[in-house]
C-alpha cells in the first residue's frame, strides 16, 4: 500500500535509532489516525474508521489507554506467536526491539508496510523492508497485542537477565494448577513474549506476525505459534454469538466492550506493580476436541452435556439464548432440567463466585493426526485481572463437567498484557522505567 497522510509520524522517540535506520526511508509527517481518534475521545479499543460494506478499510489505533485486540470487536482470523528472547540479548537491545515492534505495529494496523520504502521501493541490492504479501490488502481491522511471560522477568533457573525481576507481578509468578484433562506439551507452552495478531483477513494477520518476528531476528526466536479461524466469542454486543467446531454457540455469557463496570471488575489489573495496572492477564489453552466421537452422539446427549439447546443456544430450562439459566428447575420426575455436570452449570458465574472472563478464542484445524482424525479444536484465549480467577472456573469445570470427556488440553501459557501505549512511546515502557 502506498504512503498516505494517515501514516504515523516517522520520528517518534519510541523508535530506536537502529530501528529508525532499518525501517524508515524519507520522512513523511502526517496528521495521523491516532491524533484524530484521540481528538474524538476514542482509544485503541474502539473502531476509528469502517467501510460501509466490508472490513478492508477498517482501522484501529495502536496507541491508546489500553492495547487493541482485547475489547476490540473480535475479528475472524488469528495468528498468535510466543517468542523467547535469545541468550546474550541485553536490556538495551530488548528495549530497542520493543520500540521497533511498536513502531512497525502502528504502521501495519493502518494497512501500511513496516517502513516507508515498503516491499518494492527500497534499495534493489538490499532485502525489502516489508515482506509484501499484504501490500494489496487494507488493514482489515488488524490489531496487535503484546504480553510478557514469567520467564522474561526471570528464567526457570531464576536468572534476572534484564533487571526486571523485582517487577514480576505476584499473580504471574504462580503457575496455573494442573487440570484433570491437561496433557501439556512444554514445547508449545509458555514463552517470554507473546504477540496476538487478529484481523478480518488471514493474510493480514499472518503478515503482521511474519514481519514482527523478522524484525526480531537475532534477538528472539519463535517458541510456538498458532493460526486460528472463526472467532469463538463475541466481544461486542453488536456481534452475533459464533459457533465452535462442535456446532454449539460459544461464549454466550462473555463480557463485552459495552460493559465497562464489569470489565473494571474482572478484566483490568488493579493490583501489583504500577507498570501493569490497567492492563490484563492473557491465558491461552490449546484444547483438542474429539470431533469424531462428538459427532456420534445423539442430539439430546449433546444438549445435555452442554446444558443448552444446540440450535438456539437457549438454556434447557427455557427461554432464549440470553435467558439466565434456571438451575433449580426440575422435570416431572424431580430431576434438574439442567444437569449439574453440564458445561453451562459448571462454568456459569453464579456457580463460580461471580467470576467473569473476557473470552477471545478461535477454532483451529492442524490437518490430521496419525490415525486420520481431524487435529482440530479450540485455541482458547481469555483476559482476566487475575490468572487465579481463570483457574477457579477451570478447576470447577474439569472436576465434574461432562464436556471434559471430549476435550484434551495440549498447551498452556499465561502472559501479563501491559496497558496501552502513549504516542511517542513503546509497549511496556513503564516496566523499564520502574
Amino acid at each position: 500500500m502506498t504512503e498516505s497522510a494517515n501514516e504515523p509520524q516517522e520520528t517518534k522517540p519510541g523508535l530506536s535509532r537502529r530501528g529508525y535506520l532499518a525501517l524508515t526511508g524519507a520522512a513523511v509527517v502526517g496528521a495521523g489516525i491516532g491524533a484524530s481518534a484521540h481528538a474524538l475521545g476514542i482509544n485503541s479499543g474502539v473502531i476509528t474508521t469502517q467501510s460501509a460494506r466490508e472490513f478492508e478499510d477498517l482501522e484501529y489505533d495502536f496507541y491508546g489507554d489500553i492495547q487493541s485486540g482485547i475489547i476490540t470487536p473480535a475479528q475472524e482470523n488469528l495468528h498468535f506467536a510466543a517468542l523467547d528472547v535469545n541468550e546474550g540479548v541485553t536490556r538495551e537491545e530488548l528495549i530497542e526491539l520493543l520500540q521497533d515492534w511498536s513502531y512497525a505495529s502502528s504502521r501495519m494496523m493502518l494497512g501500511l508496510p513496516v517502513n516507508a520504502e515498503g516491499a518494492f521501493d527500497g534499495d534493489p541490492l538490499s532485502p525489502p523492508g516489508d515482506t509484501g504479501e499484504a501490500a494489496d490488502h487494507g488493514p482489515f481491522g488488524l490489531t496487535i497485542t503484546f504480553g510478557f511471560g514469567k520467564t522474561l522477568f526471570e528464567t526457570t533457573e531464576g536468572v534476572d537477565r534484564f533487571g526486571i525481576k523485582d517487577q514480576l507481578p505476584e499473580a504471574l509468578a504462580k503457575p496455573l494448577p494442573k487440570m484433570v484433562n491437561d496433557f501439556i506439551d512444554p514445547l508449545i507452552s509458555g514463552g517470554d513474549i507473546c504477540i496476538q495478531a487478529c484481523a478480518n483477513d488471514p493474510q493480514v494477520a499472518i503478515h503482521a506476525i511474519r514481519n514482527l518476528t523478522r524484525i526480531g531476528f537475532g534477538k528472539t526466536s519463535i517458541r510456538w505459534s498458532q493460526i486460528g479461524f472463526g472467532r469463538t466469542s463475541s466481544t461486542s454486543q453488536e456481534q452475533k454469538t459464533p459457533r465452535n467446531l462442535f456446532g454449539q454457540k460459544d461464549g454466550t455469557n462473555n463480557l463485552h466492550a459495552e460493559e465497562p463496570e464489569k470489565l473494571a471488575q474482572h478484566v483490568w489489573i488493579k493490583d501489583g506493580p504500577d507498570w501493569c495496572k490497567g492492563g490484563s492477564y492473557l491465558v491461552t489453552r490449546k484444547i483438542s476436541m474429539t470431533i469424531e466421537v462428538w459427532d456420534g452422539l445423539r442430539l439430546e446427549e449433546q444438549n445435555r452435556v452442554l446444558g443448552r439447546e444446540k440450535g438456539s443456544g437457549a438454556p434447557l430450562s427455557g427461554g432464549h439464548e440470553f435467558t439466565t439459566p434456571d438451575f433449580k428447575k426440575t422435570d416431572e420426575a424431580g430431576n434438574p432440567v439442567i444437569d449439574q455436570r453440564s458445561h453451562v452449570f459448571r462454568t456459569h458465574p453464579s456457580n463460580n463466585n461471580g467470576i467473569h472472563m473476557l473470552r477471545r478464542g478461535y477454532n483451529y484445524v492442524d490437518g490430521n493426526d496419525e490415525l486420520g482424525r481431524l487435529a482440530a479444536g479450540l485455541f482458547f484465549i481469555a483476559y482476566v485481572n487475575s490468572p487465579e480467577s481463570f483457574a477457579t472456573v477451570h478447576k470447577n469445570m474439569a472436576r465434574d463437567d461432562m464436556f471434559v470427556e471430549y476435550l484434551k488440553t495440549k498447551s498452556s501459557a499465561v502472559f501479563v498484557v501491559p496497558p496501552g501505549v502513549e504516542q511517542g512511546s513503546f509497549v511496556g515502557a513503564k516496566l523499564f522505567e520502574a
